[in-house]
């Protein structure tokens, strides 16, 4: 029986899967089972995650959100930058170097005690450049300094990426990773905050200097885009993006899957919206549900469970939903290919 990591990489090769994997952030509370890919990201760049807030590296302060399961989020009405011209005083990369990047690297493996011959490893650098502009502004004056002052805007992502890209060359070759993972919520629910011409003149240099690498090196490429943005799915694949997530359902997933195939996983596929929020909704509607997204994006591969019901960490009608959904999940994923 092939490995977790073996099945995945089979997906990201454009192969149907022996099963479909599930994508998480981490192992799933009581499981034994090995997950199929974990994200590591160079502990420097993340002091704020290890602390579950605080300010970033950029000094963006961050707070935790109880209805969210503690996901952090910048502080509300608190932005460090008010004019774009001015992000030259403002925005300061850390001092990088004095760091130990071989013992920091090793300890960060072996805390995730993740096995290399059952889970990918995940090479993430950062949450994207329109998201970092976002955090230091707030939406309002940082899609206006996007359409009012690209220049600046493009210069202070040049300045960013020039950073993130020292980072990695110095840990790319230390973790040694099976993929790379790139990360940009550039859309709601509803629509893109962006046009498609604006994503690829403004943020597509940059990811493909990440992206670069990858290439360099023979890895796979994901990228996390929350909302309705399959109108950059075509961006993504020419730089050689393997798989999208969370792949939300305000996205026509079908058309998606026919026009790509195996070529870009569809990793996501549900959303916990509608009825199945109420409190009263049943097991067996939470079933139906699993199957009719099995049922559209399974066949033939190019698909990746990932998907639950998000809540705070105390909410018991939160924990029978997904146990529900996670049992569904696993028979599906077993049977969905012999």
């Amino acid at each position: 029986m092939l490995t977790e990591k073996e099945n995945y990489m089979m997906l990201l090769n454009g192969e149907q899967p022996e099963w479909v994997p599930h994508y998480s952030f981490g192992m799933a509370p009581g499981s034994k089972r090995a997950i199929p890919t974990m994200m590591h990201e160079p502990p420097i760049l993340v002091p704020h995650r290890i602390r579950g807030g605080g300010t970033d590296i950029f000094g963006v302060p961050y707070v935790s959100t109880y209805e969210t399961a503690n996901a952090l989020l910048p502080e509300p009405d608190n932005f460090i930058l008010k004019d774009i011209r001015q992000w030259r005083d403002v925005i300061k990369a850390p001092d990088i170097s004095g760091v130990d990047w071989e013992d920091m690297v090793k300890k960060n493996i072996e805390q995730t005690k993740i096995d290399r011959n059952e889970t990918a490893l995940a090479l993430n650098l950062h949450f994207g450049y329109f998201q970092h502009l976002m955090s230091f502004m707030g939406f309002t004056e940082g899609l206006t300094a996007m359409y009012e002052e690209p220049d600046e805007v493009m210069e202070l992502f040049d300045y960013i990426c020039n950073f993130f890209m020292e980072v990695a060359d110095n840990v790319i070759d230390l973790y040694k990773p099976d993929v790379l993972t790139f990360m940009d919520d550039t859309a709601a629910w509803g629509a893109s905050f962006i046009s498609p011409q604006m994503y690829k003149d403004m943020l597509i240099p940059f990811h493909d200097r990440w992206a670069q690498r990858a290439r360099n090196r023979g890895l796979k490429m994901t990228m996390h885009n929350c909302g309705k943005c399959e109108d950059i799915l075509d961006y993504l694949v020419e730089m050689g993006i393997n798989a999208w997530d969370p792949a939300q359902t305000c996205n026509d997933l079908v058309a998606v899957k026919a026009k790509f195939g195996n070529k870009l996983v569809i990793t996501g596929g549900w959303d916990g919206r509608g009825r199945l929020l109420d409190p009263d909704v049943t097991d067996e509607e939470i079933v139906a549900s699993v199957e009719d997204t099995f049922h559209k994006l399974a066949p033939g591969g190019g698909f990746m469970w990932g998907g639950g019901f998000l809540g705070p960490l105390d909410d018991e009608e939160i924990k029978r939903k997904n146990a529900v959904l996670s049992g569904a999940v696993d028979r599906l994923s077993y049977s969905v290919y012999k």
